[in-house]
């Protein structure tokens, strides 16, 4: 079982615990993304399964009547065992998808040119219904959202998590905010919608209304599970808000990176321990 201290940021180990605190979000107005916890497999069986157990989801999600899409991580489905892996999956997940929608994550940089091929073609073979995420601190941005402006389906930006070669990124966190701030302002003014802000950083949430204000643009605020929730029911009283919510039995890693991240998140955990 999941210790109190790690709920705070992952929604139990089964996709029924998943669902359930996706219905719980939706009575405060806020949906859900789903994601299968599981990355960097270097055989194609673990990358199948999970692949089978995202099509499950899919087709829990279209019985149970709740506001949630999934989310996928390439690596979990096969990027790293091969491109064609990683497509062949993709397209089973997105064929199985119904009226669900299905987000691309992004890893690091040496993951972008196939996530964006593959999130490209899909988009346009499924005339939208898919979503990928693309990162303020790689320098390449900019181009890649040139490119995506056009595509029928959503990109969520962030300013990235990766720690990526200063030859092709931007290491000075003040650097990084103002390639967020400047590539929210392209996404506003030159596309048509499907824009997600996925960030935590109430300046940029501010940012982002400001453009809205100013070009009409629709857009939706995504945050993770565990990080600002009280913001988080607090701006879904007015704009469209999502979660994303982590499930499955890998929670360790993904629960020792949260605590690292930040400081709040480290003190929380600090506080849980000398409390129990």
């Amino acid at each position: 079982m999941i210790p109190p201290i790690a709920s705070k940021f992952v929604a139990g180990e089964s996709p029924a615990t998943a669902l359930d605190h996706a219905r719980s979000l939706n009575e405060r107005n806020v949906n859900a993304i789903l994601n299968l916890l599981g990355e960097h497999y270097d055989d194609r069986g673990p990358a199948d399964e999970d692949a089978e157990a995202y099509v499950r989801l899919l087709e829990d999600i279209e019985r149970s009547n709740v506001s949630a899409c999934v989310s996928v991580k390439p690596s979990q489905v096969g990027l790293d065992v091969g491109k064609h892996v990683y497509r062949e999956n993709m397209e089973r997940i997105v064929d199985a998808s119904g009226d669900t929608f299905v987000w691309m994550d992004m890893e690091d940089h040496e993951t972008t040119d196939a996530t964006l091929d593959t999130y490209e073609r899909l988009a346009h073979e499924h005339d939208g219904g898919v979503g990928v995420c693309v990162q303020a601190n790689l320098e390449r941005t900019r181009e890649d959202l040139e490119r995506l402006a056009d595509v029928p389906g959503k990109v969520r930006l962030v300013k990235g998590a990766y720690d990526e070669p200063e030859e092709i990124a931007y290491r000075d966190k003040e650097r990084v905010n103002e390639a967020y701030r400047d590539d929210l302002a392209f996404m506003f003014e030159e596309f048509d919608g499907g824009i997600a802000v996925g960030s935590h950083d109430p300046a940029m949430i501010e940012h982002a209304t400001e453009l809205h204000e100013e070009h009409g643009t629709d857009f939706e605020i995504q945050m993770l599970m565990g990080v600002r929730e009280d913001a988080q029911y607090e701006l879904a009283e007015e704009y469209e808000v999502w979660q994303y919510v982590p499930y499955g039995d890998k929670w360790l890693s993904y629960f020792y990176r949260r605590v690292m991240e930040r400081k709040e998140n480290l003190l929380f955990a600090a506080r849980a321990v000398l409390s129990g």
